[in-house]
């Protein structure tokens, strides 16, 4: 995993021109820092383990997925937010992600502003619009430039833990059975996806979603199953992930001139935890509780001393090790259930045919 990492970060050129990033919490890289919102993390100990020790706003200890990814395609920069980004540096991609954000605009709204799919795509066509000012006002040129790049988009989690799961903010457990809520996330996230490609968008990475249901922060609330974990919420999460595999075989099949592939989170996150060095499985690493800031780390409070042993950095996200994990998988599948219909490194050799 590491090897992988280190070889892609000494490469001369990146593997695709750019890189451009949507989703949530799990990729936000400082895009909520000047929202009014309780989903930020712009404070210590966030970043401890980040070059410098600086708490950037990413919900970690150190790199996200998205971070990680980015060295494997070779690039030498972090990929910027979206919020503080200037100059030629979005020409080299983007990252929308917002923590609380959704599928479902509405989608952890309790917690204050967040940036949803629909916004992301809507500051992401106002991007391409300035690239083609900064590529000579040349759109043609530009939308082959584009759909070299790759694209990576993960969204659905809030519309579980932050919406669906909180029958007290949100009515749609009370509207929807877990099916139905299901087939009207992935008919809107579709809608999204064909959206993403008429603003250029050609190499597609649509990551699944995780087990939400294993938390610290749900576990607490709703008490763990004889799985360890909040069966309900993994189940309901089941049905999402298995439509997703064929909404990529539908995008593929109706936008010929473009590759969605689907990463399979939750086959990466399976097995067993210390075969990686994993102990501590079900406890924040930070001092951390879901009556304090929506279960994000207290601010100041040192963490554990040996981040690599714990799966979870607050009470709902990865620690950086895991993240490594992940990226590593969803860029080299590891088995072939990791990726369909194949992986992020297969998908950025890939050569599309120049729009016309």
């Amino acid at each position: 995993m590491v090897w992988i990492l280190q070889l892609a970060s000494t490469s001369a050129e990146p593997q695709v021109p750019c890189y451009f990033i949507f989703g949530d919490s799990l990729v936000d890289n400082g895009n909520n820092n000047n929202l009014f919102t309780e989903a930020k993390v712009n404070y210590p100990p966030y970043g401890v383990d980040f070059p410098g020790g600086v708490a950037t706003g990413r919900f970690s200890n150190g790199l996200n997925t998205a971070d990680i990814l980015g060295k494997l395609l070779g690039f030498a920069n972090y990929t910027p937010p979206h919020a503080t980004a200037q100059g030629r540096d979005i020409v080299k991609g983007l990252n929308y992600g917002s923590g609380g954000a959704g599928i479902l605009s509405e989608s952890g709204r309790h917690l204050g502003q967040n940036i949803g799919l629909d916004r992301q795509l809507f500051n992401h066509r106002l991007t391409v619009f300035k690239i083609i000012g900064l590529q000579g006002n040349n759109s043609t040129f530009t939308k082959n430039y584009l759909s070299k790049c790759i694209y990576t988009v993960g969204m659905g989690n809030n519309d579980y833990i932050n919406n669906y799961f909180m029958p007290d903010k949100y009515n749609s457990s009370n509207k929807y059975t877990p099916e139905q809520f299901a087939d009207v996330l992935i008919q809107q996230y579709s809608k999204q996806l064909n959206t993403l490609y008429t603003y250029g968008a050609r190499k597609v990475a649509v990551f699944g979603l995780g087990l939400s249901g294993c938390t610290p922060a749900k576990i607490a609330i709703f008490g763990a199953n004889a799985s360890g974990c909040v069966d309900k919420i993994n189940d309901a999460i089941a049905l999402f992930n298995e439509r997703l595999k064929p909404m990529v075989d539908d995008l593929n099949k109706n936008l010929t001139d473009s590759k969605y592939i689907y990463i399979n989170t939750t086959n990466i996150s399976l097995g067993d935890p210390s075969s990686a060095g994993f102990t501590v499985v079900s406890s924040p690493c930070c001092t951390a509780s879901i009556y304090f800031g929506k279960g994000q780390c207290e601010p100041g409070q040192g963490p554990c001393s040996d981040r690599g042993k714990y799966v979870f950095w607050d009470e709902f996200h990865p620690t950086e090790k895991v993240n490594m994990g992940t990226a590593s998988r969803s860029y080299m599948a590891a088995s072939k259930l990791d990726s369909y219909p194949m992986d992020i490194r297969s998908l950025a050799l890939l050569t599309i045919q120049p729009p016309q």
